[in-house]
């Protein structure tokens, strides 16, 4: 016969745990302290299981029964509920959190605390301790206008893509049912035009060296400028480069993925002027582990403000900074009818094509050698004609 509440409520307890059944394998554990306790014995695609239901009367008899009439599992009710509360409670810092940490080991350092960053300054001051699942797009987009108002269209850019990607990760693991911020773009404020970072042109690179020659600035900061010019490398590369990426011999600097934008190794080949500068470079910092050793602290590489610097005190502010060689060095070479394949792998900008990306590697790397050899034969030929010192000298004294 199935319990009642009066045979419930007149259970007395004995010496040892003793049951009263229900139907349906619901049973009531009676213990010896007088606790009556809620237990159930069923089948879930034919396995037995027990389940704990609470103690008798906070649980409900007539729940029980309600969800083994519906055919569920109970136990797995209980947990959708727990996980639901969990989930109700999450706040976007700790989604945001967890999709950077998932991110992170596939970009750049640089790109992790860059977004890291943003993430701080940014996002997390407005949507941090909100519950994920309560942030609606309009509030989004009112938080991508206040970015917008203070002129960083840029960076109202990246927070929209970073937005879509946190939700569309909380979507894939079930912490949120909607992504609010998709097409955030469709509304996004116009931003003016896109200005590339400033540089010279080629004819004009004789006088930047000259002035750069002349400048009261540190042999590293010099060096630095110099090298970039005759790479074509990103600042942030060349500045955090360790000693053991280089091989003078061999005249080529292989970079690993995990220090490249595109997360794919990249080897730099060297004309001779550069492995020129670089054996100078050796007999200042060769017995530090970075190449452009911190004037403070040797362990760390020189700001990443020092090359721009430099070139505003030489009186080129908005003419010329260090990322605006790679477009000088695109651009001039272009015009000179190389192959367009050569010019990308040499600026890294790689391939989407993955096995189209690994043949380029391994067959364009003489080409790019001629061709940058090439190059920077025709920056001391310009500069020998311009009478201005070679890019390949130096003086011997610095400050």
């Amino acid at each position: 016969m199935p319990l009642t509440d009066s045979a419930i409520k007149i259970a007395k307890p004995k010496e040892k745990p003793y049951k009263l059944s229900d139907a349906q394998g619901l049973y009531l554990e009676i213990t010896p302290n007088g606790s009556k306790l809620w237990r159930l014995k069923y089948r879930v695609a034919g396995k037995e299981k027990k389940l704990a239901l609470g103690a008798y009367p906070a649980v409900s008899l007539q729940k029980a029964r309600q969800l083994l009439a519906e055919g569920k599992d109970p136990g797995a009710e209980r947990q959708a509920d727990k996980e639901a509360q969990q989930s109700n409670g999450l706040t976007f810092e700790t989604l945001a959190r967890e999709w950077h940490a998932y991110r992170a080991p596939r970009w750049a350092k640089s790109t992790a605390d860059k977004t890291a960053a943003y993430l701080a300054s940014d996002l997390l001051p407005a949507l941090g301790k909100r519950p994920v699942k309560a942030i609606t797009r309009p509030e989004l987009v009112e938080l991508l206008r206040g970015i917008e108002d203070r002129g960083a269209h840029n960076v109202a850019k990246k927070c929209r893509q970073w937005l879509s990607q946190i939700f569309r990760f909380g979507l894939a693991k079930g912490s949120v049912n909607t992504n609010p911020a998709t097409d955030l773009d469709v509304v996004a404020a116009h931003a003016p035009a896109t200005r590339h970072h400033p540089h010279v042109t080629f004819a004009e690179l004789p006088e930047l060296l000259g002035k750069i020659e002349s400048a009261s600035i540190n042999v590293l900061t010099r060096h630095a400028i110099r090298l970039l010019v005759l790479t074509g490398v990103r600042p942030g590369e060349l500045r955090a480069a360790p000693w053991p990426e280089l091989d003078l011999e061999a005249a080529v600097w292989t970079i690993p993925k995990e220090r490249m934008k595109a997360r794919r190794p990249h080897v730099v080949p060297l004309p001779r002027q550069a492995v020129a500068i670089l054996r100078q470079l050796q007999e200042i910092t060769g017995g530090y582990a970075l190449v452009f050793a911190g004037r403070n602290n040797s362990a760390r590489p020189m700001s990443e403000n020092t090359v721009n610097k430099a070139l505003a005190d030489a009186g080129y502010r908005g003419r010329q900074t260090g990322h605006g060689f790679r477009h000088l060095l695109s651009t001039e070479l272009n015009s000179r009818g190389y192959n367009r394949d050569w010019i990308e792998r040499q600026l890294a900008h790689g391939d989407a094509d993955e096995m189209r990306d690994t043949y380029n590697h391994a067959t364009y790397l003489e080409q790019r050698r001629d061709m940058m050899q090439a190059w920077a034969d025709s920056i001391d030929a310009l500069c020998a004609g311009a009478n201005v010192v070679s890019i390949k000298m130096s003086t011997p004294t610095e400050n």
